[in-house]
Parts: structure tokens; C-alpha cells; sequence
């Protein structure tokens, strides 16, 4: 998308700062900044020094917030640098998640893989951490990226760009909860904020724990992992202050309390999710954007995804595909690049260089490097790019709302923190026999005359003779049975009538003879934890809508074929039985 315009300058706020004691002689030369450099405590990076710093939020609520700085070890003092900020709820002293068993305090190393694969420092960079409301050294209770989380990230922007060895200009960096936050960044408008580095992000965060109005397993996991970060017990090396602050919790139970009961409302339109909708709430912004999205991610999934991307005006980078939630730079054990494409850290320093520093990239990145599903790559000027569209009247039909479908039980456990939830693996492939199968049919289209690119986001409308539940998902099939489902969501009905909905954002592309299969149904999956209502349902007017694009006008682009698109296919893969010839055509509508 194009770049349409820059934000106004940036107000200053005041700051109570707290250096750490250095515990041994200075290494770093005289006129380097004050700190703890690596030599005298390990967990600082090598090439930095750390201090500890505390201001107060942005709203009226009296939180105090809490920063770990990481200044450039060869630099004085107050020479000014740019920026990188991270704001999270996982950058406590002990631990990202839970206790890490360190025996001496220090800084989080959550994104020591992108300071050292930068060169952060030695590129003159300052790096800073800001721990959220209720999490860490900072006092509050936790608030689930809603208003006072918002007004967390606003107060860390505006401090680090009011500070002595700051220039002003301010990047996020980020990657799950920490990449929501640099959603809000983007979203709060502040000139001081010129770039965001945002890696699988959520884009509403109502979709974390339901689906139209359907809980998912971790409606309550989740709020409890997260109330465990938040009391994690500060280490024994901690200062005074920071350990009264990670307290909080302690005295304030209600924090707990509140935060379960805040989520467990299913309702989409309450004023609660409206204020977390950060999709809609990035109507006409323009910070630059660099995003991450896997659309088989199992985790932070790609909904409102697009919403997001059209309602934002600025610069956008992409990097979007067939993988899991992972960073750019991550390897497996084989060293296989998890995303698939080499350079990740390469062109998000040309990122920052542009616009924190004005530097003029050499090189020239695709606005959007995008892998599909047979894992070719491809550059695109925007995300999606559909060349046409089509609306697919699917067939009338009836199934049992009764949920046996759903042969997997819901995980157990309190561990759905976004850094580590993952859906259940789908049972083994077994064969699928439509006509005789109760709780579900299928519309079929007619084979494809050439490949077919289904891209964008699904859209689909129905009428339903009775409440219940609905999902829909969508199907590769090949002229011998074989299918992949690729894309689904679910709907609660909440009365007889219309019902519409998103599928997840895809980018799927069809070989010549294959057909989609369209299965509407009774929620057949582990992936939510619906109240069958055992009515039979009768389905009529249903419409798809699809947006196509054609594999022919492809702009290669360099990468590999993630290694998580094999997994997803042989979890997904089953053989459809009494396939039909199909009832409609893939035939493209193309656009004006």
C-alpha cells in the first residue's frame, strides 16, 4: 500500500529513572554510558549496557511501568540514537512465561536472537524493554491489550522518545503479544512511532478466544496463563523497587479475578472487544508496516488479518505463508528457515534504516514476499492482490447440530500464552463418505480448467432453518479423492435467519482438475468448545465468496519451502468419497 502521509512531532513526559549499581569495576571506557556491561553480568548482551528505568503510564490509573535500556557499550552517554522498542507481558527478570531458573537478575533475553543477528548495538541502536501493566517490574493490573495496555504502549513511545540519548524516532519490534502491541502502536497515532516490526500478530483480539460467538478450548487457559506470568515471583537480586512493583498481584487479587471474567464474554459487539478490535481501530493509519503472518498458523491465526491491512494507509511490508507461529530467523534442528526465506533480519535493518534513520536501501525488497501453498514464492506490491472475484451459490442442505463430529477432546492444561498454544493435531486421514455422513454436506465446483489462486478472505452467507452451531470449511480435492482442508471457521446461530461470517485470510492455489469442496456442518473439530443444541438445521441461500487471483502473472521471488507446510498437509489430507461433478464454476468476475 502507499505511503500517505507522516504523523506530527511528540510530547515529552516526565520520567523517574533507576540506574542499576555496577557490581565490579568498570570495563567499558570512561566515556561510555552508566550500567552493567556483559563483562560484569552475562545476561547483558555483549556491545551493551543496562540500566533499569521506571515511568508512569499514560492514563490516570497511577501504574508505574518498567523499562530494561540496552545503550550501545561504545557510546557516551547521551549520544543520540534511534530506538527499538518492545512492549510485553513477557520480558520479566525470571522468565518469559514462567520461572527460567536464572540465578542472577538481568534483562530478558526474549529477543536476543535479533540483537545479536543484527548487530543492534554496534549499528547504533538503542534497544528497550518495557514490561506491561501487572507483569514484570511494573505495578497494575493486566488488561488483556485493552485501554490501559493502550495507554502502556503510548507512554513507552513517548518516553523513549523524550529521553537525552534518544533522537526521537522510535521502531517496535515484536513477535505474537509483543507484535499486538506494535499493532497498537500503529493504531495510537503518535509521531514519534515511524516504524513496526509486528510477527504474527492477533489482529482483533476477540479472535484468541472465540469464533462468531463459539468459544475456543482456551477461553479460560489463556487468562490463567496469563494471570501466572503475572505473579511470577521476582528473583532474590532484584531491586527493592522492581520487587515491590512485581508484587502487585499480591495485594490487588481482584487483578486475577477480573481478568478471567472480563474474557469470558462471547459477545463481539460489547464495548469490551470493541475497545480490543485493533483491526478496526487501525482505520487510516500510516506508521510503516513490516508483518509476519503464517495463514496455517496454529496459534495467533490470520482473522481480520485483511481488515487490518486495507483500514491502514502507510507503507506495508509483508512476509505471509505456509507456516507455524515462528520468527523470521528461526531455524529447525536441520537448519531449515521455519518461515522458508532467507534475510528476514537483513531487511527488517533496511526497514528501520529507512525510516528511523533515512538511510536508502540498497537493495530492493518486495513490499510482499508471499509463499503459497505449493511453496513457491512470489512478490506482490500489496497483501492480497486478487485479480478477480467470484460468488458460488452453494447447495441447500440439512445436518444434525450435534457436535459428534468433534472427535477430539479439548488439550487441558493452563499453558495458552500465545508463545505456546497450538491447536490439536486432526485425527488420522480416514476416508469421508458425504452423502451418508448426518452432521455435514458438500457443494462441490466443477473442475478447474487451469490453476486457480484462492487468495483474500472467504466470505460466507446462509440462511438457517433453526439456532445452533455452523461451520464451514473448505477443500482441495484432486480428480482421485484426495483433499486438503484448507480453511474454516464457525458461527454461533444464535436464532433462525441470516448468518454470515470470515473464513481465515488464504492463500491456496488449485491445480488444473482439482475441485473445491464446500462442507457445512456441525462443528466437527477440537478447535472449539461449542454447546451442541442437537437441532436439525436446514441450510438454504448459501453464497461464498471468493476472491481469485492467477498463478500465470506471478513475480518469482527467493525462497524455500517452509517445513511446516508438510506437517499441515499430512495432518489435513483425507480421501473424500462420492465426490460430485460439481454445481458450480470457479469462474472469475473480474474487476472494474
Amino acid at each position: 500500500m502507499s505511503l500517505r502521509g507522516r504523523a506530527m512531532a511528540a510530547a515529552g513526559a516526565l520520567i523517574t529513572v533507576a540506574t542499576l549499581a555496577i557490581a565490579g569495576p568498570a570495563t567499558a571506557a570512561a566515556a561510555s554510558p552508566p550500567g552493567v556491561t556483559h563483562q560484569e553480568n552475562p545476561r547483558v548482551p555483549e556491545g551493551a549496557v543496562w540500566t533499569e528505568a521506571y515511568f508512569p503510564s499514560a492514563d490516570s490509573s497511577g501504574v508505574e511501568l518498567h523499562a530494561d535500556v540496552l545503550r550501545p557499550a561504545n557510546l557516551p552517554p547521551h549520544a543520540r540514537t534511534p530506538v527499538i522498542l518492545a512492549v510485553s507481558s513477557y520480558f520479566s527478570h525470571a522468565g518469559q512465561t514462567g520461572p527460567e531458573g536464572w540465578t542472577q537478575t538481568g534483562p530478558s533475553n526474549r529477543f536476543a536472537d535479533f540483537t545479536s543477528g543484527t548487530g543492534l548495538f554496534a549499528r547504533g541502536y538503542t534497544y528497550v524493554m518495557v514490561d506491561l501493566r501487572g507483569f514484570g517490574g511494573s505495578t497494575g493490573c493486566l488488561d488483556w491489550a485493552g485501554p490501559g495496555e493502550q495507554a502502556d504502549v503510548k507512554a513507552a513511545i513517548r518516553w523513549a522518545a523524550t529521553q537525552p540519548w534518544s533522537t526521537g524516532k522510535v521502531g517496535m519490534y515484536g513477535k505474537s503479544y509483543d507484535a499486538v502491541t506494535g499493532l497498537i502502536g500503529n493504531n495510537l497515532r503518535l509521531p514519534a512511532l515511524k516504524a513496526v516490526v509486528a510477527q504474527e500478530p492477533v489482529w482483533n483480539m476477540y479472535n484468541y478466544l472465540f469464533s462468531n460467538g463459539v468459544p475456543r478450548p482456551n477461553v479460560t487457559g489463556t487468562p490463567n496463563a496469563y494471570n501466572g506470568i503475572a505473579t511470577m515471583a521476582p528473583l532474590p537480586d532484584d531491586t527493592d523497587r522492581y520487587r515491590a512493583n512485581a508484587q502487585y498481584e499480591q495485594s490487588h487479587p481482584e487483578c486475577l479475578a477480573d481478568n478471567l471474567t472480563n474474557n469470558n464474554n462471547p459477545d463481539l459487539d460489547s464495548s469490551y472487544w470493541r475497545a480490543r478490535n485493533l483491526a478496526a481501530q487501525a482505520r487510516g493509519t500510516n506508521t510503516p508496516l513490516f508483518v509476519t503472518q503464517g495463514f496455517i498458523e496454529n496459534n495467533t491465526k490470520p482473522e481480520d488479518m485483511q481488515e487490518f491491512l486495507d483500514n491502514h494507509h502507510g507503507v506495508e511490508r509483508g512476509w505471509v505463508g505456509q507456516w507455524e507461529h515462528v520468527r523470521g530467523n528461526e531455524t529447525n534442528n536441520q537448519g531449515q528457515l521455519l518461515m522458508g526465506r532467507a534475510g528476514f533480519f537483513d531487511e527488517v535493518m533496511r526497514f528501520y534504516d529507512r525510516y528511523l534513520k533515512g538511510i536508502h536501501p540498497a537493495v530492493n525488497d518486495p513490499a510482499y514476499a508471499v509463499e503459497d501453498n505449493t511453496g513457491a514464492w512470489r512478490a506482490q506490491p500489496t497483501w492480497p492482490a486478487p485479480s478477480s472475484s467470484t460468488t458460488a451459490p452453494l447447495s441447500n442442505g440439512t445436518y444434525v447440530d450435534d457436535g459428534i463430529a468433534s472427535t477430539l477432546a479439548a488439550p487441558g492444561g493452563q499453558g495458552w500464552d500465545m508463545e505456546h498454544y497450538t491447536d490439536p493435531a486432526p485425527p488420522a486421514a480416514k476416508g469421508l463418505a458425504p452423502a451418508a455422513d448426518t452432521h455435514s454436506y458438500f457443494t462441490w465446483s466443477t473442475p478447474v480448467e487451469s490453476r486457480l489462486r484462492i487468495t483474500a478472505t472467504p466470505q460466507i452467507t446462509l440462511h438457517a432453518s433453526a439456532s445452533g452451531n455452523v461451520m464451514v470449511r473448505l477443500w482441495d480435492v484432486a480428480p482421485d479423492g484426495t483433499a486438503v482442508m484448507f480453511d474454516e471457521n464457525v458461527a454461533l446461530i444464535e436464532r433462525a435467519g441470516r448468518v454470515a461470517f470470515d473464513l481465515k485470510s488464504t492463500d491456496w492455489t488449485l491445480e488444473t482438475g482439482h475441485q473445491l469442496g464446500v462442507q457445512i456442518g456441525t462443528i466437527g473439530s477440537g478447535n472449539w468448545r461449542d454447546t451442541p443444541s442437537g437441532n436439525t438445521i436446514e441450510i438454504t441461500r448459501a453464497r461464498l465468496h471468493l476472491a481469485l487471483q492467477n498463478p500465470r502473472f506471478d513475480v518469482p521471488t527467493q525462497g524455500d519451502r517452509s517445513p511446516f507446510l508438510d506437517t499441515y498437509l499430512r495432518q489435513y489430507t483425507r480421501t473424500l468419497t462420492d465426490v460430485g461433478e460439481g454445481t458450480f464454476p470457479l469462474a472469475p468476475r473480474h474487476r472494474s
